[in-house]
This record gives structure tokens, sequence and C-alpha cells, in this order.
């Protein structure tokens, strides 16, 4: 039987300076596929434009997408839960006038209040921006399951005492968090792709560096996080590797023996 292995994308396999999954981690992967199904545990969706092409490079046995509110296992969607349609429109409201920047990706359109705020920081980030904005009200006749956040971490404690219903889990850079329902993250995935894999939880194994890592690390048979990690994620990981640049999951397989 085998075990799961899983892998946050961004600044854990997707290394955003070099704009690639590094040489190591990928010989990972290959290494691990023997006794583990590979797993993407990310706050991305990986079927958008975005993500698609590194999912097709990973070559994932299954997806917890959207901190846990999609699972994918091959082709098979398994799971999927949306928000309320009022809670969207009260986010999207409260984005309007303050003004913050809030929204999501479907597939290759881009729903953002004020998405003036995106584009300046993809232009910061990336040095360019390529996104297809369209009207963000339109989502409250789409299915919504998170939502991302782009802006300080001044905006995101603002919203934690207007939400309390929600999280805000920050990404590594500091510039943006996800939106998430309190009941919801990747750790609950985790649990429903054990059950449907038929795999106990404690032959699990789960990298990360955000906070949106935090249950799954806690919940994993072992939780790794990066060397380049936040230092909260660090305090509650098993282990913690060295980072992204340094070789960070080759060597973690390594000292925890995973490839034997």
């Amino acid at each position: 039987m085998k075990a799961i292995a899983s892998f946050d994308m961004d600044m854990t396999l997707f290394d955003h300076g070099t704009w690639q999954i590094p040489g190591s981690a990928m010989g990972a992967l290959q290494r691990l596929r023997e006794h583990y199904y590979i797993v993407i545990a990310t706050g991305r969706d990986m079927d958008a434009k975005y993500s698609i092409e590194m999912k097709d490079l990973v070559k994932p046995d299954a997806i917890i997408h959207l901190n846990g509110t999609k699972i994918s296992v091959g082709d098979q969607l398994i799971y999927e839960h949306s928000m309320d349609r009022e809670l969207v429109r009260r986010l999207l409201q409260y984005a309007a006038e303050e003004p913050f920047s809030l929204g999501i990706t479907v597939g290759d359109e881009d729903y953002y209040i004020n998405p003036l705020i995106v584009e300046s920081h993809d232009l910061l980030r990336f040095g360019k921006s390529g996104r297809n904005f369209q009207d963000p009200w339109k989502l409250l006749d789409m299915p919504v399951r998170t939502m991302a956040y782009i802006g300080n971490e001044n905006g995101v404690r603002r919203m934690e005492k207007a939400f309390p219903e929600l999280k805000f889990p920050m990404f590594s850079g500091m510039q943006g968090a996800d939106i998430v329902e309190r009941d919801a993250s990747k750790a609950e995935g985790l649990k429903r792709l054990c059950h449907h894999l038929g795999v106990d939880i404690k032959d699990t194994v789960a990298f990360g560096d955000s906070m949106n890592d935090y249950e799954i690390l806690q919940a994993a048979g072992i939780g790794v996080a990066m060397g380049n990690s936040i230092e909260e994620l660090k305090r509650v990981a098993d282990y913690v590797t060295t980072n992204i640049t340094d070789d960070g999951i080759w060597n973690a397989c390594v000292a925890l023996r995973l490839f034997d």
C-alpha cells in the first residue's frame, strides 16, 4: 500500500526566484513515486491558466486545490465546496468600499475588485501582467470556493475583524492572503483524500512554507517546513529542512529516509 507525500506549490515546489521547480525537487518526486502517491496541496486552482503548466510538469496523482475546497484524483473530481453567495457579496462590497483588491482567477479570466492593485502587484513581482480582467460582480453567479486578497498585512488584520467566520493565511511573500472559510483547510482535504485512497493519515508526509500549510503540517504523519518558511510554521513542523534554493525537498527526503 502506498503512502502519501503532499507538497505545497509556491516556494515549496515552485521557486519564485527562478520561476522553476528545482531539479533536485523533481528528482525527489521521481524517487518517491514508487512508494508514495504524489499530491499537490495548494491555495491555487491547479486547473487555472497560471497553474496548469506546473501541474503537467509535476504529474501528481491527486491535487488538493484551493485550500481543500476542491479535490481531484487524476481527472476525477471527488470533492468540492463553494462559499455562500451572500458571503461573497459582502466580501466584494467590503473590498469596493475600502478599497482593497480581492477576487479569483477562473480558467483564463480574472475577477477582481480594484484590478489595478493586482496589476501593480504583478508588475513589481513578475515585471509584467497579462491578466484578463472581467466584471468581479459576476462572481455572484459563479461557484466561489476560496478567494485571494492582494495587499499588505494591515489589510489582512482589518478583514479578520470584519469577517470572523473566515481566515486569511498570508502568502509567503507577505503581499497577499488566501480567503478561506474557517472549516476549510489543506488538512481537511488531506483527510478526505486519505479516505478516498484508503491511506491512514499517519502514513502521510506534508511539505509547506506558508500559513495555509499550518494545519496540514500538524495533521500529517510527518510535517516538513521549508527553510524559507515563516517562523510560526517552523514551530509546528516535525522537521525543518533547508531552503527551496538549497535543495530543501531532496534534503528532507534523505534525512527522513523517505527514499528507503
